[in-house]
């Protein structure tokens, strides 16, 4: 990767629906976004133990470890999207339904310390990857869903979905863990 920031991606190159993870991206640095995460996402649920990691704010909603397990599902498809479309992939990637994966997923029989580290190292193991592109592949546009995704707007959609996920942990999670 060349020394430059990377520049936010125009709307065009994402499906609307990115939007709400792009737009919870406000630096201009989404790889320092990316990275502080790796700390970030730990930190916040560093007061979550035992079985408050099996919490749901309601019925029907993931547990804690099910959402961090999300995330790892997440950033690794997102990933690939990254992947393929940098080495200028043609055929449309597919789409998931999250729902369906945190259900066919064990999520809950991992301590959440596994599940923090997984995500820790999965995301590292990513940066390496977005740090070593070419200006160039930053702005290769492909097919995800049939929808238009560029690499750079899949850098913006990985930071935003955890920042998407963080906020609700801290809104619907995390108060149940505070005194």
């Amino acid at each position: 990767m060349s020394s430059k920031v990377i520049e936010r991606p125009k709307p065009e190159e994402y499906a609307p629906a990115f939007e709400r993870y792009v737009s919870r991206v406000t630096e201009s640095d989404v790889m320092a976004a990316l990275s502080r995460q790796t700390e970030e996402l730990p930190a916040a649920l560093a007061t979550v133990h035992g079985e408050g990691e099996r919490y749901r704010y309601a019925p029907g909603k993931w547990s804690v470890r099910e959402l961090v397990g999300h995330l790892i599902d997440t950033e690794r498809i997102m990933a690939y999207r990254a992947v393929c479309v940098a080495r200028g992939e043609t055929a449309s990637l597919p789409g998931f339904d999250e729902n369906a994966y945190v259900a066919n997923a064990t999520f809950d029989d991992y301590p959440l310390p596994e599940l923090l580290n997984e995500f820790v190292h999965v995301r590292e193991g990513h940066l390496g990857f977005f740090r070593h592109l070419h200006p160039e592949a930053w702005l290769r546009t492909g097919l995800a869903n049939h929808n238009p995704i560029s690499v750079r707007a899949l850098a913006w959609v990985m930071a935003g979905h955890v920042r998407h996920h963080m906020a609700v942990l801290q809104e619907h999670y995390l108060p149940h863990f505070r005194a």
